[in-house]
């Protein structure tokens, strides 16, 4: 455990203090401000320097260690979701229509407690450390504006590490893997404008719906027939729109989905076939094409050699080498800059019943693995120097 005496059931309390505290007052993306509020609190009464207004709604705080030290970043997300608790626990939500229920508030008390254990230990402290809490991670983004606003270069970072509790893997296990972890992702609008007429005479319209139809089935060959086998991708149609009534052609048809590779080159050839279907469908079935591209996040590539201070930070036989994910993390962003790591914090516990997956309405998790989290931070660390 920790390595300081007497400080585990201290830091244990704290965390799960943060953890409860935060759990209430879940925000979304860019409306952290209770949140905010809570976390520069708390660096205050730690003694340690904190910036805030970072990215929009962030908070910075940074511990100095010898002269001319470089500085070692850990972040965490503080953003909530747009989904309504139904866990029945005690410390719930107490805003209506949101929830941590993708563990932000267990990130946030993990990074807390980390940041408390240095500040009341500042003998330990060699490099510098920053500890940055991120807003927005679920959308719309809070990792790039705190890169564009130059916080890793104003503060020399050199290395940056992030987790995430993770219900896929068990509990008191480290999920992680080199190289590329998380899936790079992009969304798409698609809107196929045609003509409307009435259903018994459908020479004298466009049907949007069968343009649609044809164009959804028509993107399910993008992977299966331009991709390498061997490069993970995924191209999904989640929702379609059209139509007014059963006897009247759709004059106009609205597809919404997400494309997701692990690299770059990849991506960029799903994005252009995706653009090269859309207007040969609308020019085969003579409609109108309006679309919209929004490329997210980019694939979370975990450094070599970090992920071998993971490995002594963690222990061998308490890693497991996962599989690289499909879901998407703007830790992304900060990786472009700086050597970064992320890795997965397991809380799969059956016993405790806490199985459900991330943005689960019952997601919940061990309170016990905020100070395992700690620990790995604390362990990093020490790796580094």
């Amino acid at each position: 455990m920790i390595q300081v005496e007497n400080r585990v059931e201290v830091l244990r309390e704290y965390a799960v203090s943060i953890r409860r505290q935060l759990h209430q007052i879940p925000e979304p993306g860019t409306e952290e401000h209770k949140t905010t509020e809570l976390i520069l609190k708390e660096l205050r009464q730690l003694g340690i320097q904190a910036e805030v207004g970072v990215g929009g709604t962030g908070v910075i705080g940074y511990l100095p260690g010898e002269p001319g030290a470089e500085t070692v970043a850990f972040r965490a997300d503080i953003d909530a979701l747009s989904v309504e608790e139904q866990t029945g626990m005690p410390y719930c939500s107490t805003h209506p229509g949101y929830m941590h229920a993708c563990g932000h508030d267990g990130h946030t008390a993990i990074l807390l407690g980390t940041a408390k254990l240095f500040s009341e230990h500042r003998q330990l402290i060699k490099k510098n450390l920053l500890f940055i809490f991120q807003p927005a991670e679920e959308g719309p983004g809070g990792a790039e504006p705190i890169v564009k606003s130059g916080v890793l270069e104003r503060y020399g970072v050199k290395s940056i590490f992030g987790l995430h509790i993770y219900p896929e893997v068990q509990e008191g296990l480290v999920g992680c893997r080199p190289g590329a972890m998380m899936a790079q992702t992009g969304e798409f609008d698609i809107r196929i404008k045609g003509r409307s007429c009435h259903g018994a005479m459908p020479h004298k319209g466009q049907d949007a719906i069968v343009a649609a139809a044809s164009l959804a089935l028509a993107m399910q060959s993008v992977v299966s027939r331009n991709i390498d086998p061997m490069e993970p991708a995924v191209v999904t149609v989640g929702r379609m729109v059209c139509g007014e009534r059963r006897n009247v052609l759709a004059g106009e048809a609205v597809l919404e989905g997400t494309m997701r590779a692990f690299n770059e080159e990849t991506y960029s050839r799903i994005r252009g076939r995706i653009i090269k279907l859309m207007q040969s469908v609308a020019e085969a079935y003579e409609c109108g094409l309006e679309y919209e591209i929004r490329d997210m996040y980019p694939a979370v590539c975990n450094n070599e050699g970090l992920y071998a201070l993971l490995e002594k930070a963690a222990g061998k036989e308490n890693l497991e080498l996962i599989k690289p994910q499909t879901i998407s993390e703007d830790f992304s962003y900060y990786q472009k800059q700086v050597p970064g790591l992320f890795f997965m914090l397991g809380s799969r516990n059956a016993e405790l019943g806490h199985v459900h997956s991330l943005h689960n309405n019952k997601f919940n998790f061990n309170e016990e693995i905020l100070l395992y989290g700690i620990q790995l931070f604390y362990n990093l660390y020490k790796a580094c120097l």
